[in-house]
C-alpha cells in the first residue's frame, strides 16, 4: 500500500515561514521524483517545486528565492520550506511521487496565509 502523508500545514503570517513534511511509504522513495503541487480556490493545480533523485530542484517563478524543496532518503520524506509567505501562497499543497509510469498523491494539506 502506498501513501503520501502531509504535514506541517496551517496558519501563516505574511512575512512568516512553515514547513510542509511528506512522509512516504510503500515506494522505494529514493528512485521516485518528488514534488508539491499547490490548488487555490479557482485555480488549477499548478507544480510549485520539484526533487528529483539525484537532487536537482526546479521552481515556479512565483516561489523561488522563497520556497526550498529537499529530501531525505534515510527518512522517506520531503519537505517544502515556505519563506516569506505571501497571501498568494494559499491553497492545498499536495505531495507527488513519480517513477516512470507510477505516480501517487497525497492527501493534501491545506495552507492559509492571513494576518
Amino acid at each position: 500500500q502506498v501513501q503520501l502523508v502531509e504535514s506541517g500545514g496551517g496558519l501563516g503570517q505574511p512575512g512568516g515561514s512553515l514547513r510542509l513534511s511528506c512522509a512516504a511509504s510503500g515506494i522505494t522513495f529514493r528512485l521516485y521524483s518528488m514534488a508539491w503541487y499547490r490548488q487555490a480556490p479557482g485555480n488549477e493545480r499548478e507544480l510549485v517545486a520539484a526533487i528529483n533523485s539525484d537532487g536537482s530542484t526546479n521552481y515556479a517563478d512565483s516561489v523561488k528565492g522563497r520556497f526550498t524543496i529537499s529530501r531525505d532518503n534515510a527518512k522517506n520524506t520531503a519537505y517544502l520550506q515556505m519563506n516569506s509567505l505571501k497571501p498568494e501562497d494559499t491553497a492545498v499543497y499536495y505531495c507527488n511521487a513519480n517513477y516512470k509510469f507510477l505516480s501517487y498523491w497525497g492527501q493534501g494539506t491545506q495552507v492559509t496565509v492571513w494576518s
